[in-house]
């Protein structure tokens, strides 16, 4: 059995007057994420590992931010895009494991809904997916709250 581990990462501003995607959910918050898609910084990290662990390069190759047809795009619709990469090569998830670095808003409430949308997507049971968070303990951009943070990483196996 052939087995890939990827890993991905993904930054975005936040601001004031954008809704706030992360895991295809939208959370109520004062702010959003700013960008040429919906911006979900989970969705996005998540999409980079998958790309990585196959050498498939980058979310920015295969959806750049110059492109009209991305513009404001769902994220849900990326994620499935990359997914459809992935088996074209012959691969399956195993499991993937992320990490939310922001100080608000609480994501804990969310992550049972965030499981839920991304194993829709991607065709593996909710236990095969961790979303976890974490702050900065008020320091630099994402404990200042200016931004937020991704980290995803996945496994996978060729059929």
């Amino acid at each position: 059995m052939n087995i890939r581990i990827g890993s991905g990462i993904d930054f975005h501003q936040l601001v004031v007057g954008r809704d706030l995607w992360i895991g295809g959910i939208k959370i109520p918050h004062t702010k959003g994420a700013l960008g040429h898609s919906d911006a979900d910084v989970l969705l996005h990290a998540i999409c980079d590992a998958l790309l990585g662990a196959l050498s498939l390069g980058d979310i920015g190759t295969h959806f750049p931010d110059n492109d009209t047809a991305y513009k404001n795009i769902d994220s849900k619709i990326l994620l499935k895009k990359t997914f459809d990469l992935i088996t074209a090569q012959g691969y399956y998830i195993i499991n993937i494991d992320s990490t939310l670095c922001l100080e608000e808003p609480k994501i804990k409430p969310h992550v049972p809904a965030m499981q839920q949308c991304i194993a829709s997507i991607l065709g593996i049971g909710e236990n095969d997916i961790s979303i976890k968070a974490t702050t900065t303990e008020k320091m630099g951009f994402a404990g200042r709250e200016e931004g937020l943070v991704a980290m995803a990483t996945c496994l996978l196996a060729k059929h």
